[in-house]
């Protein structure tokens, strides 16, 4: 068996980042915070530069099990930077005295491995690996502020379904196994080609029980229900990184599970995807409308954002498999900005979480005000902006595929989401507030990190085409 580990170099960067941030604490007990983020972005960037060293080898590790195909090189990069601007939203004046310790770090930059194996590999048993080693890894940033009831109570439900999820997993996978008597996806699309799936019901069980097991980790109904309190509980930072991350992660696995057991050829699969898809767009968006919480608001319209997604694997071809990549790096960028704001205001003795916090915000901070809403915006789905962009390509791709009825379905639910993420803009900029804004410290990296998750939405709004060009050759050496 071949190991070749330059095929793992990102991951084996980001490894070392971890244990090199760990060990730095240890030898220097007083090493300065921003000296941890810089390392931890020195990392991050050293994945990045062996990730692009990669592009288009094709390169396989550990005997075909970890591929590094330009699939899973395009998902990294979206990991590595939903991971860099919540790292650098940790330093807001709330939460940096809790957040900014070496531990936190690595178990980010780990987390983020996790991620990269999930997305990378071809085999079953070491998707499985990359979920738990992302799951545990988040089950502890959750609940990394223990002195907090709310925090541990997140930690303990996300614990406590994620077990079920991740035996789900293993159970789907045993089924599969069982089937076909293989780990390998190219081995087991080759079993499905040359056999009847309905003769064989361990590979339907089987098949249900991993998409219930990934379904957990991108929060599509019914298997959403930790989603709101982890999002409300966990610190804002670690919250914007689970919810695009995690999901990332999710869907990339699904993506090539689905895609590379069928050798690409429409599934049986779809038909139950349309359902789930239908129901989770609308169990996220009507339940947002009553929320009066920002995070918790953004928890189901996460929830809701995943039915959108769905519909580009639904439209079961190219361009809908490309959407959903280009949907989930928008994603990445308007999501995090939207919890970003929450923590750029944040001040040492409070967050400002509530609807009515907002009131007025427009005209005592109007330049944040503007973001807020670019970002709320994004997230309705209204031009020029990435979210718009990416719902039109999902859209477009389910009208090829000849799901008419799914994309209306698809349209009536934008609309609804209009309605609530409108509100905080109405709340900011057209309702009064006696309130006055406390004046808040400049803080550069939490300032930054805004500054580009604005130039990426607006950036992948106005310059889509090179990116979708991109992410649709890029499909072709995934199948």
């Amino acid at each position: 068996m071949s190991f070749n580990l330059f095929a793992i170099s990102p991951i084996i960067a980001l490894t070392l980042t971890g244990f090199l941030v760990i060990g730095l604490s240890l030898a220097f007990s007083r090493i300065n915070k921003s000296m941890l983020l810089i390392i931890f972005l020195l990392g991050l960037a050293a994945s990045a530069y062996f990730s692009v060293s990669l592009w288009n080898e094709n390169a396989l590790a550990f005997g075909g099990m970890v591929r590094a195909d330009n699939f899973s090189l395009v998902f990294n990069f979206i990991f590595l930077i939903g991971a860099a601007l919540s790292m650098m939203l940790a330093f807001n004046q709330h939460e940096g005295g809790y957040l900014l310790y070496a531990e936190f770090f690595a178990i980010t930059a780990f987390a983020t491995v996790g991620m990269m194996l999930m997305v990378a590999s071809s085999h079953l048993l070491i998707i499985y690996l990359g979920l738990e080693t992302l799951s545990i890894s988040l089950y502890i940033l959750v609940g990394i502020k223990r002195t907090e009831e709310k925090s541990l109570e997140a930690a303990f439900k996300y614990f406590l379904l994620g077990a079920f999820a991740s035996g789900f997993l293993l159970y789907g996978i045993a089924f599969i196994y069982g089937a076909t008597g293989s780990f390998d996806l190219r081995e087991v699309a080759n079993f499905i080609l040359g056999a009847s799936i309905k003769d064989n019901p361990l590979v339907i069980l089987g098949g249900i029980l991993i998409i219930v097991g990934l379904g957990f980790k991108v929060a599509m109904f019914p298997f959403h229900m930790w989603a709101p309190d982890v999002y409300q509980g966990a610190p804002t930072p670690i919250t914007a990184f689970m919810s695009t991350g995690s999901k990332a992660a999710g869907f990339a696995a699904m993506l090539r599970v689905l895609f590379s057991a069928t050798d690409g050829l429409v599934s049986d699969w779809v038909t139950v995807l349309w359902v789930v898809s239908v129901l989770t767009m609308f169990f996220g968006n009507i339940a947002a409308l009553v929320q009066k919480n920002i995070k918790r608001m953004l928890a189901y319209s996460s929830i809701a954002h995943a039915g959108y997604i769905l519909v580009g694997i639904v439209a079961w071809n190219q361009a809908g498999a490309s959407s959903v990549v280009f949907y989930l790096l928008s994603y990445t960028f308007m999501n995090i900005g939207a919890l970003g704001v929450i923590s750029f205001l944040s001040t040492k003795e409070k967050e400002f979480l509530e609807l009515d916090d907002f009131k007025g915000l427009g005209f005592q901070k109007p330049v944040i005000a503007v973001v807020m809403a670019l970002f709320m915006f994004s997230l309705a789905g209204l031009p020029p902006t990435a979210g718009f962009i990416g719902k039109f390509y999902l859209f477009s791709a389910a009208v090829k595929a000849g799901q008419i009825p799914l994309v209306i379905l698809s349209v009536v639910n934008s609309m609804i989401s209009v309605y609530y993420y409108l509100g905080v803009v109405v709340a900011m900029f057209m309702r009064q507030s006696d309130k006055k804004w406390p004046s808040t410290r400049r803080v550069s990296a939490v300032s930054l990190s805004l500054l580009l998750a604005t130039v990426g939405t607006l950036g992948l709004g106005l310059f889509p085409s090179h990116w979708i060009e991109m992410f649709q050759k890029m499909m072709v050496s995934m199948i």
